[in-house]
This record gives C-alpha cells, structure tokens and sequence, in this order.
C-alpha cells in the first residue's frame, strides 16, 4: 500500500514520493519593476494543528494541516530543495492554482500546466504572473480583497496555502530508480537548500526560543485573524514546462495538506511559542553586502502565465505603500545560479 503520510521533519514539510516543501522567510520587493530573487532569511516555523485542539479555531481542526506564523505583508517562498524523486506538486493560495490561475483540483492538466515539477523546479516565489516573472507571495488578512484568492474569485473563504503531490506512477519510479542505481559516479547529497536561501544570513536575528503559556491566559477555540496569500513585487523567475507526460504521474494524489497562516500574537495564544523577529529591513540587508541571486537555465522552458494571474494587483493597490526606501544591491551582491519525522500531519474537509 502506498503511503500517504505526510509529516514534519524540524520545519520541513514531507510529502510522500520524496517531495520536501521548506516556507522561507525574505525580503519583500518594490512592487514595481522586476527584480533579482531576493535571499532567504530562515525557514518559518511549522507545527500540526492536531498537536492544538484546544487553541485553534475548530474548522482548522476540521481541515487538519500545519499552521506558520507571518507577519502582516511578509513575503514568503517555497523551497523544494531536498527532493529526492520526481514529482508534480500542486500549489494554491487560497484554493487558486498558483500556476495556472484555475480553481483547486484533485487531477494534474497540462493545458494550462497546473503544478510545478520536481525536482527540476527548485522554488517557487510567487504566483505565474508573466513571461519568466512571478509576483511575490505576501500575507495580507482575509476579508479586504487583497489576497489572489479575493481578486480571482471574488471571495475569501479559504486562506492559507494548499500543497498536493502526485509521485510517479508504479512503472515510471521502478524505470527512473533503475536509472539512478545504474549511474556510475552519483553525487553526494548536499544540504538540504544549499545556495539560494540555504541558512539565515550572517547577523539575521535568530529564531525565538518556546516559552510556556501562562496557564489558563489561552481562550480555547475561539476564531482566528485569517490570512492568505496576497502578492507583491515582480522577479525574474521561471515556472518549468514539464517534460514528462501526464500518464508518468499518479492518476490520484499521494497526499496533500492545507497550510493555515497565523499572525504572530495569534501563534503565540495557540502554540505558547514566540513568533519569529520582524522582517529585516531591506535597506540595511543590501548595505550590509548580503547576497541576492539571479537564477538563469538555457535548457528549460517557461510555463506561459495566464490572464487570470497576470491581473492579480499587489497589496499596495489595496492597502497602501509601506516600504522603506529601496537600496538597489551592487552588482557583486547579485550571485548567478545554475542549475526523521515527527507524528503524521492530519489532513481534513476542504
């Protein structure tokens, strides 16, 4: 029988098929102009919603999943580093398809592609929105129409990030296992997100240790600041056309969990942990001489972005501009590319 758990590894997420989802903390960019990716500054923390019946509202128990803390506006990516077998993952914001455009679903297409490839495409930071561009991720609440989800369907229901994977079908991982055996000189596996977004940048602040709550200071169950995914500056960045054919995949998904978005006090009241420090600024990152990075592949092909993403506008265009001054990185602060689990995670109605 095929497993279908998925679980938490520290703060990473794994899915069944070898598929490892990583949230990155960032910078957030200008919402205007194109951009070079920005650097990574430590992954969000990650916890299951089981482990919090009593603090979490009851339709996220309902739904299962984890929960990450973000800042009102934070951005945010996703890191597949680490993924060890070939795999189409879904991902929605909001229960839109961050590829596509198209509402949630349980079947992989092609016209439009609708998932991203592992583990060719190495991240993802924000929804297809133009030709070898996406627009950053940034958390804004539920209930301005400020999230793609709002701007695409005209209502905010859902929130948070949606993952699912579909592994390689029984006869294509037996023929690419046997392919990788044969293989006479195979590299050794780096660390998990080498490069691009690998560890937090040297004098980031660090994460927070737990601290208890004070007991009976938590209100059990009650309703929580809903978030979901708006988005924010555009980057040059690639969404990879699959090379495989659809019958290489699993007809059915593996797996697949909803990731609920919480603001900080609101981690604190339901796990008695301190959220992550506030973003750094963006002005002092670049004056430090810390990295950002272009990434560049002449053997891939883009997927074409769609109209429904490409007219999804910033947060700004709702909420107002909050940035502070932009400072432009050097040109030798821009670094060229090339190419033991937990308690399974719950998954529910949604």
């Amino acid at each position: 029988m095929a497993d279908t758990t998925v679980r938490i590894d520290g703060d990473t997420l794994r899915l069944p098929g070898g598929v490892v989802v990583r949230f990155m903390r960032t910078l957030r960019l200008p919402e205007k102009g194109t951009h070079d990716l920005p650097p990574g500054l430590g992954v969000f923390p990650v916890r299951r919603v089981a482990d919090h019946p009593g603090t979490v509202p009851a339709e996220w128990l309902a739904r299962g999943g984890v929960l990450l803390p973000m800042y009102l506006r934070e951005a945010m990516w996703l890191s597949f580093a680490g993924s060890t077998e070939p795999a189409a993952l879904q991902v929605g914001a909001g229960k839109v398809c961050a590829v596509s455009g198209r509402p949630w679903s349980d079947r992989l297409s092609r016209d439009p592609q609708n998932y991203v490839t592992l583990p060719r495409q190495p991240w993802l930071d924000g929804i297809n929105s133009g030709r070898g561009t996406v627009r950053q991720f940034v958390a804004v609440p539920l209930g301005l129409g400020a999230t793609v989800e709002g701007q695409v369907t005209g209502e905010e229901v859902w929130g948070g990030v949606q993952l699912q994977s579909f592994p390689l079908n029984e006869e294509k991982r037996a023929e690419w296992r046997e392919a990788e055996r044969r293989r006479t000189a195979p590299r050794p596996p780096g660390p998990i997100g080498g490069g691009y977004g690998a560890a937090p940048p040297p004098g980031a602040a660090p994460m927070m240790a737990a601290a208890a709550p004070a007991p009976g200071s938590a209100p059990r169950n009650r309703s929580a600041a809903a978030m979901g995914l708006g988005v924010g500056g555009s980057m040059r960045q690639e969404v990879y056309q699959d090379v495989r054919a659809l019958t290489d995949y699993a007809r059915e998904p593996a797996a697949r969990v909803f990731v609920h978005l919480v603001t900080p006090p609101e981690w604190r009241r339901i796990t008695g942990e301190e959220p992550p420090p506030s973003p750094v600024d963006r002005a002092a990152y670049t004056k430090a001489g810390l990295p950002w990075y272009d990434y560049y592949d002449d053997d891939a092909y883009d997927v074409a972005p769609t109209d429904t993403l490409a007219a999804v506008q910033p947060v700004g265009e709702w909420l107002g501009s909050d940035l502070d001054p932009w400072q432009q990185p050097a040109p030798g602060q821009v670094h060229h590319l090339k190419d033991a689990p937990g308690k399974p995670v719950e998954d529910g109605d949604w």
